[in-house]
């Protein structure tokens, strides 16, 4: 391996992103320059069901084709009643969540009061356009689903999911968003369900919206590599949170391996 002067790569290694060198003694050899083959994270999407937001993800992290990690959270808690669904670079999401944490927490303490809707999107828009520069470059680029409920809405359900893309705009659905390398394979699933399926998303509770999550993550598992289901050997199953007016709930590993047990590895006679 090439040796480098400083101690950058070697701080890399250490947290344990993975280096790729494609490198001879020197460019001018005919080699290309090094680069780094950042870690990934994928699948993400969320839907509004009748008491608010259920957000589920996948658990795998990946630099290209090597598995990094199996236990990846990718749903980041920001406060009472937010969540930051993440897709593509974990370092720089989990700074963003950390910032988006501590400006939540210092406006409400220094205001008395909570930062509006309007101004938690803006923030996070902010962080999502100020990272572009890393995202051109083809590291470190993160497009993330935002779910809040919102206890001032006018709405009977406050429950809100907004979207982003790389420049920091947002936008809201009104009925379900997906991000990551699977969600190819599940958006039109979700628009199927919903607008053709024995009951829309936003009529459904919290079971059936549950089953809907899990069978989609499997469906993304099914065709995405980066994507991982779940592994009830190693007891890993993907994350769901649900988010309504009395706060944030975690799904627990015993409630999700009911519901694949009854639900999503139901063996049909043929």
């Amino acid at each position: 391996m090439t040796n480098y002067k400083g101690d950058f790569l070697d701080l890399l290694k250490a947290q344990n992103c993975q280096i790729q060198l494609d490198l001879p003694a020197t460019p001018a050899a005919g080699g290309t320059l090094s680069s780094i083959q950042e870690t990934e994270g994928t699948t993400v999407l969320a839907v509004r069901y009748k008491d608010g937001v259920l957000i589920g993800g996948d658990r795998r992290a990946t630099a290209g084709n090597v598995v990094m990690y199996d236990r990846a959270e990718k749903l980041l808690q920001i406060d009472e009643h937010s969540v930051l669904a993440i897709a593509g670079s974990p370092a720089t999401a989990y700074e963003m969540a950390r910032v988006l944490e501590h400006s939540f927490q210092y406006f409400r303490r220094s205001q008395l009061q909570e930062l509006s809707l309007e101004g938690k999107l803006r923030t996070l828009s902010r962080l999502i356009r100020e990272n572009l520069p890393m995202t051109l470059q083809g590291i470190g680029g993160v497009i993330p689903i935002f779910a809040i409920y919102d206890l001032l809405s006018d709405d009977e359900n406050g429950g809100k999911i907004f979207f982003y893309d790389a420049l920091g705009a947002h936008f809201e659905s009104a009925d379900f968003a997906t991000s990551g390398s699977g969600s190819v394979w599940i958006r039109g699933i979700l628009f199927y369900q919903n607008r053709w399926g024995d009951k829309p998303l936003a009529d459904m509770d919290e079971q059936e919206a549950t089953i809907t999550v899990l069978r989609l993550l499997d469906a993304a598992a099914e065709y995405d590599s980066a994507t991982s289901g779940y592994n009830p050997k190693s007891n890993i199953y993907p994350t769901v949170k649900t988010i309504t007016k009395d706060g944030i709930h975690n799904l627990s590993v015993e409630r999700l391996r009911e519901v694949y047990a009854e639900s999503v590895e139901t063996t049909y006679a043929r």
